[in-house]
């Protein structure tokens, strides 16, 4: 599945090249009125450019055309050097309509160069790959909500085919398996996740549905539960077991009042289990669900009151 439209006639061999005084004009601000150009001002004898140099040659090849590089060696070029009042190295800056319009000093994470580039072609009026895969992403998020978790998975393999680091595309394939009911897959999924984005949000979201996911299947009947519950409110076992009961019949905003109140009458009970349980819960669904910003300050002023 091509996810991307590649630039139409782009060279890939054209993207990156190395710059002098005597081409300057030509490569870099004639060149950026069609195409913004970034520009890495470097030296030999710089350590952090020999970090930053190759990670920026690879975001604007992956960016497929849609800006280009140019390399200038300030002991070179020390007039272009003085004109832009470059101090330090290594310094990038991004030129469009001839002009810089975006920039930066020192050596940055990757994460940050591939933000930068997006944003220099995004400035410029072009589309980044991230911004494409990101709505690649949306539209598998619609897929998956409507029920069609087969093809949301092979959307989201098929933007990890573009983007093998795409914690979004990522975390959605590994629910995509969850909602299939294929947790051993989802979990195989999870475990091989690249250590860059190991970390990330939406993998700890992953994490964590696929850990609400197990519980469901061993959770109990409602019903039951819940009469046991109304027969002795101090039975904090069962109230814990119909708060995973509630979750795993889709009741998510009662199992949470549940383990309120369970935190409220016993919050150290099993090694303080139903916050632990809330915080799960709510790494499993979006920061901005209402749940959520619900629960958390209930939880927030239970525990400061």
């Amino acid at each position: 599945m091509d996810l991307l439209n590649t630039a139409a006639g782009s060279d890939t061999s054209d993207l990156i090249k190395d710059g002098t005084e005597a081409t300057f004009m030509a490569d870099v601000v004639e060149t950026s009125q069609d195409i913004p150009v970034i520009v890495d001002f470097w030296a030999p004898w710089c350590g952090p450019c020999k970090t930053l140099g190759p990670l920026l040659e690879e975001a604007v090849t992956a960016a497929k055309g849609a800006v280009k590089m140019v390399k200038i060696n300030v002991d070179e070029a020390q007039a272009i050097a003085s004109q832009l009042r470059i101090q330090s190295i290594p310094t990038v800056y991004a030129f469009s309509k001839g002009q810089p319009v975006d920039g930066f000093q020192g050596a940055v994470p990757g994460s940050e160069i591939k933000a930068f580039v997006d944003r220099v072609i995004e400035a410029a009026g072009g589309e980044s790959p991230g911004g494409q895969l990101d709505d690649a992403v949306t539209a598998a998020e619609d897929m998956l909500a409507e029920g069609a978790a087969v093809d949301a998975a092979q959307t989201f393999a098929a933007i990890l085919g573009e983007d093998p680091n795409h914690a979004g595309a990522y975390g959605g394939l590994v629910r995509s398996h969850i909602a299939s009911g294929d947790l051993e897959q989802a979990e195989a999924i999870l475990n091989g996740a690249p250590a860059e984005i190991s970390t990330s949000p939406e993998i700890e979201a992953a994490h964590a549905q696929l850990e609400l996911a197990k519980q469901a299947a061993d959770a109990g009947p409602v019903a039951d539960l819940t009469v046991m519950v109304e027969a002795d409110p101090d039975n904090h076992q069962a109230r814990f077991d119909l708060a995973q009961a509630l979750h795993a019949n889709g009741d998510v905003e009662e199992a949470v009042g549940q383990l309120l109140e369970l935190f409220g009458r016993d919050r150290e009970w099993n090694d303080g289990a139903a916050k632990s349980q809330l915080f799960t819960i709510f790494d499993a669904l979006r920061p901005n669900d209402p749940i959520v910003l619900n629960g958390r300050r209930k939880l927030s002023s239970m525990i400061f009151a």
